[in-house]
């Protein structure tokens, strides 16, 4: 699968977001190490901060089904404005991912590519824990 490939299962993903109050949609697609793509959808609830993440829910998902290893991550919204994952989504994806995690962000019909190391440097890991 190529990285288009990946971005329109995130688009196709965006499609099922639960946004009544933003309308902003959110579709995320991540890819394990043995080639298995996993999906999600950003879903907002009146109190916002329960409100859950694409990428989360993507990440969530694949974790549930015994996946603990990945690859790349495509984030795209409805308005193809370039949405990368935000701080917290960063922080989860560092628990499973190293620093070279391929996120692929859709930009209009280009692609920008971005590390989760170039993201979200100096990650809190499971080392910074064990070292405090």
């Amino acid at each position: 699968m190529n990285d288009s490939d990946l971005i329109e299962q995130a688009e196709t993903a965006l499609a099922s977001a639960y946004v009544p109050y933003s309308e902003y949609r959110v579709g995320a697609a991540i890819e394990t190490d043995d080639g298995t793509v996993f999906t999600g959808c950003n879903i907002e609830t009146a109190n916002y901060s329960n409100s859950l993440h694409a990428e989360e829910i993507a990440v969530g998902t694949a974790v549930a089904a015994g996946h603990r290893a990945f690859t790349r991550l495509a984030v795209v919204s409805s308005a193809r404005d370039g949405v990368t994952p935000c701080g917290m989504c960063r922080q989860t994806l560092a628990e499973f991912c190293n620093e070279e995690l391929r996120i692929l962000c859709a930009v209009e019909e280009d692609i920008e590519e971005y590390t989760l190391g170039t993201l979200l440097p100096a990650a809190i890991s499971r080392d910074t824990l064990e070292n405090a």
